[in-house]
């Protein structure tokens, strides 16, 4: 069997997190701007720091699995 959730979660994280796709904080004119498709380095850092606790809640605290079978 392989465990495919932290791949699933990674995955999805990081499309959803993407400074300027769907939102960004902090924004050029505001705290937050949607999908204005730019970015900065404080807003890049910002995110990481959000991808970084959500997937350590998801994999460790809720330990999100997805089992497949060869």
């Amino acid at each position: 069997m392989v465990d495919w959730g932290p791949v699933v979660v990674a995955v999805a994280l990081f499309v959803l997190l993407t400074p300027g796709l769907f939102f960004q904080i902090p924004g050029t004119s505001g705290v937050v701007e949607f999908g204005n498709m730019q970015t900065s380095g404080l807003s890049i850092i910002v995110h990481g720091v959000f991808y970084f606790a959500l997937i350590t809640i998801f994999l460790i605290a809720i330990g999100i699995h997805v089992h497949v079978d060869e």
